[in-house]
Formats: C-alpha cells, sequence, structure tokens
C-alpha cells in the first residue's frame, strides 16, 4: 500500500521481543515494494525513541512482550 498523497511506501516500525520474529517480519514485508521497514526495537519500553527517530507510519507490535508490552 503506498501512502495516497506521496505515493510513497508506509513506513513500518518492528516491535517484538524475539529477534527471530523481527527478522522473519522483516524478510516478508521488505518483499513488498510498497512497504519500507524503517527500524526495531525489542521492547516496549523501546518504542518511543524508536518512533522519535524513525516517525514510522505504522508500528507493527507484539502485544504480549517480557516488561512493558
Amino acid at each position: 500500500m503506498l501512502t495516497e498523497t506521496t505515493n510513497t511506501p508506509v513506513r513500518v516500525l518492528l516491535v517484538d521481543d524475539d529477534p527471530l520474529v523481527r527478522s522473519g517480519l522483516r524478510m516478508m514485508l521488505t518483499g513488498d515494494e510498497t512497504i519500507t521497514v524503517v527500524g526495531e526495537a525489542a521492547d516496549g519500553a523501546g518504542v518511543p525513541a524508536a518512533v522519535a527517530e524513525h516517525s514510522p507510519d505504522v508500528v507493527l507490535m507484539d502485544v504480549r512482550m517480557p516488561g512493558i508490552d
């Protein structure tokens, strides 16, 4: 899905405590030219900084993680 106003890829931030899951999601999503994975975080605590740094359009986040989820 391209964003309507600019025809640029949707910017996605991946958040999961399992690095293998993040890697798998990245592999699947980067195969689609309409999506760009702009960053990753390993837990909920890292999300605010990652959002500030990468300005994603979407945060794809696991709802159950150790610590802050």
